[in-house]
């Protein structure tokens, strides 16, 4: 069971983040504007170890690709679907111990953009998702959880610098905890032409309850423009609480129309 909560952790706090400018998880307050979208696919492969119950010690790896649709219909306003495709495989005491694969929880956001001024961005974005993933083997939360994103943008060419504050009301029938606050800021920098280097720090409340420990992560990344509607990017995170995944590798490509 804590393998399958700690699997169930990993799959909130990746979906109620999975819209941000792959590699990122922080989101930046641009919206795609009237009649332009992107489609995005990331993925992402987690390695961690935990002691498990038993007394041996264990090891989880999971792996995530995510397609994003993201439109919109006048500008300023963003409508954005998410379809996440899972798997975990876990090993006790270095023997196979349970597997699990499939989709998990879809997800449907509205991003919206109520100022732009100077350099400075300001945009609300909630969201549901919806139990479409086997709450059993941990692909999914088994309820509809509701989340809404407060999110700042500073652009000071060439950097530009974002700041997310949200509330996840994470829905569930695993027993983990229902509340959860989520804190993050990320910068961009253009290095040369085409090429982003790219920096994250995320904390969020840890979904297991009773733990006071938050799950906190660092991550820094690359986004290549290979056109002005193409783009690929690459990232490393890096878990610096005992909540978070050891090391997870993330890649991702968007095309934009």
């Amino acid at each position: 069971m804590r393998r399958i909560l700690f699997f169930l952790g990993m799959v909130v706090l990746t979906a109620t983040s999975a819209y941000a400018g792959h590699p990122l998880i922080t989101d930046d307050a641009a919206t795609q504007g009237k009649g332009k979208g992107q489609i995005e696919i990331g993925s992402q492969y987690s390695t961690d170890k935990q002691p498990a119950e038993e007394g041996f010690g264990s090891k989880t790896r999971t792996g995530q690709v995510t397609a994003t649709f993201t439109y919109g219909p006048i500008d300023g306003l963003d409508i954005v679907v998410g379809v996440p495709y899972q798997w975990s495989r876990t090993y006790l005491d270095g023997q196979f111990d349970s597997r699990a694969v499939g989709f998990g929880d879809l997800s449907f956001d509205l991003k919206w953009r109520f100022y732009e001024k100077d350099g400075w961005g300001f945009a609300l974005k909630p969201g549901v998702t919806l139990p479409t993933g086997n709450s059993g083997k941990g692909l999914g939360t088994g309820r509809t959880t509701y989340h809404l994103y407060g999110i700042v943008t500073k652009e000071m060419e060439p950097w530009a610098f974002h700041l997310n504050l949200g509330y996840i009301r994470n829905e569930n029938k695993t027993g983990q905890e229902k509340n959860i606050w989520h804190a993050s800021v990320a910068a961009e920098v253009e290095v040369i032409k085409s090429l982003k280097a790219v920096a994250d720090v995320v904390v969020e409340e840890n979904t297991t309850k009773g733990s006071n420990t938050p799950v906190t992560y660092a991550l820094g990344g690359l986004v290549y423009a290979i056109t002005d509607k193409l783009s690929i990017d690459g990232g490393v995170k890096f878990g610096l609480t005992k909540p978070s995944a050891d090391v997870t590798y993330l890649l991702g490509v968007t095309y934009r129309f």
